[in-house]
């Protein structure tokens, strides 16, 4: 990397900062998906809202671009930059306190959602968060966040009553529904196009310690029948119900269909929710009444940190089988014969009544009557040639999918699926695919970033342009 002569890190900053000099660069630019990597010239390590005010100097002085860093998380390199400087959350920003009498959780920006779920359990109480339970607080939140609890409570930005937000100019804010309430409305579902968010306030709601949860795995050729009990059973998803599916390749190197089911309730009421699916017979059955804190964990598996990956979102309003008969298909031609590279399509189920509640003006979240999917590609040698695979294939089935779904009347911003399964398309040529990921929002929140960024300083997630 050509490295620029960078001048001092401010006297008054607490936390750490790292350059490629440094013992610790390697692991300081590292990230969940190594194609998200890139050759930072400087992290800083916050200690607190302040350091992120002497961070974003520091960058304007010299002249460098920034991205903000929850949990690395984004498989497109949102939380990354080449030769800029990064503000990292993770390392010290990264603490869950929880006041059980008022019900809320105070949450760093860095902090993983494993850390929310086991102090907020403690007092038997809970909150929307993510499926994985390795993610971090900053982005899963600002980006939507679906979460097994959300047909009870909605989305993470549902249950977000305020925030602690830097923003372009190095403010300090404090963002509700009576405080800066414009910036408060745009970070929730707006992403990191507004600032860095230091410190989240959530609801908390009653939560029973055990839930009903695991999966069952059918064999290739149960996927009409599961399809069809499928399209049946969403009709009528319980509120405290949900399940993802997996097409994908087993450990035996055969299709197989992987289904992980969540009722919030006892496995003898599960087990009646879900009697559909046990009567066709699945060839294994991993389900149990585990504790609460466990449920966020069951995905962890599927998502380790060091490999290659690349992410499509799509979306679907009904199942169509020839559709996904063919997309299982293309999963199978393009896993067949390369263990190198493994594709997965996850289709999740989750009741959206509550979420569909909202008003779509109340948040920057675009509310789509849809169930969402994630096309997921993940290999171990990062080459332009594997990433270009991925790519080309993820293209591919998303149209599989997609196109039916279009014919039935689903919109083309919708067809984008969730927003923060969409970032990885964000290198496909689309004029401005902020305007499709935000819909009738898009023009409010370009008077917003007006306000609060006009020079795009935050601009690595779906980069909204500011009013003329």
């Amino acid at each position: 990397m050509a490295q620029q002569a960078l001048p001092p890190f401010p006297e008054q900053f607490q936390g750490d900062f790292v350059t490629p000099k440094d013992p610790d660069y390697a692991k300081a630019i590292s990230r969940w998906a190594k194609t998200a990597e890139r050759n930072a010239a400087i992290v800083a390590f916050v200690k607190s809202s302040s350091d992120v005010t002497l961070a974003l100097e520091y960058a304007r002085k010299a002249q460098l671009p920034i991205a903000i860093c929850g949990g690395g998380h984004s498989p497109a390199g949102a939380s990354s930059i080449e030769e800029g400087l990064v503000i990292d959350l993770s390392r010290y920003i990264n603490y869950s306190k929880v006041d059980p009498d008022k019900k809320l959780a105070y949450v760093g920006g860095g902090a993983l959602w494993e850390a929310v779920d086991r102090t907020a359990i403690e007092h038997g109480l809970a909150t929307v968060g993510g499926t994985v339970n390795h993610v971090r607080a900053h982005m899963l939140t600002i980006g939507g966040g679906y979460g097994w609890l959300s047909g009870m409570h909605g989305m993470a930005v549902d249950n977000l009553i305020q925030a602690t937000v830097v923003t372009a100019d190095g403010s300090t804010l404090t963002a509700n529904e009576d405080e800066n309430s414009d910036l408060f409305w745009a970070i929730r579902g707006g992403g990191s196009n507004f600032g860095v968010c230091t410190e989240f306030v959530f609801k908390l709601h009653p939560q029973r310690r055990t839930v009903y949860a695991g999966s069952i795995i059918y064999p290739f050729s149960a996927l009409k029948d599961v399809v069809q009990t499928t399209e049946s059973w969403r009709k009528n998803i319980p509120s405290m119900g949900g399940m993802i599916q997996f097409f994908t390749m087993g450990p035996d190197g055969q299709p197989a269909l992987a289904i992980t089911l969540f009722y919030n309730g006892s496995e003898a009421e599960g087990r009646s929710i879900f009697k559909d699916f046990f009567n066709l017979g699945p060839i294994a059955d991993f389900t149990a009444e585990i504790p609460f804190e466990e449920l966020n964990a069951l995905q962890n598996d599927r998502t380790q940190h060091g490999s290659c990956i690349y992410q499509k979102g799509v979306a679907q309003s009904s199942l169509d089988y020839p559709s996904l008969k063919q997309a299982f298909d293309k999963v199978i031609e393009l896993s067949s014969g390369n263990d190198d590279f493994g594709v997965v399509l996850v289709f999740e189920y989750f009741n959206l009544d509550q979420i569909n509640s909202v008003s779509p003006s109340k948040t920057a979240f675009r509310r789509d009557p849809t169930n969402t999917i994630l096309i997921n590609f993940v290999w171990k040698e990062n080459t332009p040639a594997n990433l270009q695979r991925a790519r080309a294939g993820a293209k591919e089935l998303a149209d599989i999918i997609g196109n039916p779904q279009a014919q039935l009347g689903v919109t083309k911003s919708q067809i984008q699926g969730y927003t923060n399964y969409g970032m990885s398309g964000m290198i496909e040529a689309v004029t401005d695919k902020a305007q499709l990921v935000f819909g009738q929002n898009y023009p409010r929140l370009q008077q917003i970033k007006k306000k609060y960024d006009p020079t795009l300083i935050f601009c690595k997630w779906f980069p909204i342009k500011p009013a003329p």
